[in-house]
């Protein structure tokens, strides 16, 4: 197995590097613009809709990066990774594409669209119960007994760097717009593509507001850039946003974010299915809950977006039919 080195600060030129990697490997996810978005914020809305990504997250990014480097001598053994799904489609898609095996560690109650979609790309599937059992020790022993490497999900300056790579894209187009970027939110889990993110938007505009946008009950990152330290959501909480829940911000990710960040939105269950029903019958857009919450901060008038240029990640569209159509049956 090939020795990655995880906490190695990513820099603006790894993003600029990832972005020719994935040339032609991923999609150039299109900004979005909606009259209505506008008219209900009162600002110049911009989205960027990485539901419409290969796999359909943005995790796709930072798996072809990290996977499209190792060397597949060293790597006979393929590669682990631990997801509620949308990293493991990721992984599972990069891995078929290198032409390695892949086993993913998935808790038992992941959503099962995601499921389906990752044994479908080749991957093996290990279930785990994520209230009693730790992901991170299985997928390491599995690694350990295999010959595996590891692709974590976010603690890693080529996953970042490779999830930078939609906020490089969005800053070049805001260019070709001729738009001047106020404030950017972006869908925060573990801060992988936050922090990809910020790099990207600040290299070039170091004046952005960037938010980190998450649902109630799981605002570590909120809480603890409030705080100035990493802290713990409390175990055993329950939310519709499975993408994006984590227990604690990572220690890489939060050294890039703490000191590009201006704070944490976080939003409702309530205000999350309003962003999702808006997508999908405004914007035409298939938007899972956990891909949802900037646009819901925004619907929400967690910031004062008038008279300004707002960007937001819709981050990932891979929901349940049932979940969805729970959601668009109570409008």
């Amino acid at each position: 197995m090939m020795a990655v080195a995880q906490l190695e600060l990513p820099q603006f030129s790894d993003i600029v590097e990832a972005s020719q990697r994935l040339k032609g490997r991923a999609v150039r996810t299109p900004l979005v613009r909606s009259d209505a978005l506008d008219e209900i914020t009162g600002g110049r809305i911009f989205l960027k809709p990485e539901c419409l990504q290969r796999t359909g997250s943005f995790k796709f990014r930072g798996a072809w990066n990290f996977i499209s480097r190792l060397n597949a001598k060293d790597n006979s053994g393929g590669v682990v990774a631990y997801s509620s799904g949308n990293h493991a489609q990721g992984v599972a898609a990069a891995a078929r594409m290198m032409g390695i095996p892949a086993v993913i560690v998935m808790p038992e109650d992941a959503p099962a669209i995601k499921k389906r979609n990752t044994i479908a790309l080749g991957a093996e599937i290990v279930t785990y119960d994520r209230f009693g059992e730790n992901r991170e020790v299985i997928g390491n022993a599995i690694a350990s007994e295999r010959g595996a490497q590891l692709v974590p999900p976010y603690e890693h300056r080529w996953i970042i760097a490779g999830q930078g790579t939609a906020g490089l894209e969005l800053v070049e187009d805001l260019k070709e717009h001729g738009e001047t970027l106020d404030a950017m939110l972006v869908c925060t889990g573990g801060g992988g593509l936050t922090a990809g993110v910020a790099l990207a938007v600040q290299a070039t505009a170091p004046d952005v507001s960037i938010y980190a946008c998450e649902p109630e009950g799981f605002d570590d990152y909120g809480r603890s850039l409030a705080a100035g330290e990493r802290v713990s959501n409390e175990p055993g909480a329950m939310s519709i946003c499975d993408a994006i829940v984590t227990p604690t911000p990572g220690e890489l990710t939060f050294s890039v974010n703490q000191p590009r960040l201006a704070g944490g939105l976080a939003v409702s269950e309530e205000e999350v299915r309003a962003a999702v029903r808006f997508a999908f019958e405004t914007l035409k857009l298939v938007v899972e809950p956990g891909g949802a919450v900037a646009l819901a901060a925004l619907l929400a008038g967690k910031i004062d977006c008038r008279d300004k240029t707002v960007a937001a990640t819709l981050s990932g569209g891979n929901a349940d039919a049932e979940m969805m159509l729970e959601i668009l049956g109570a409008a």
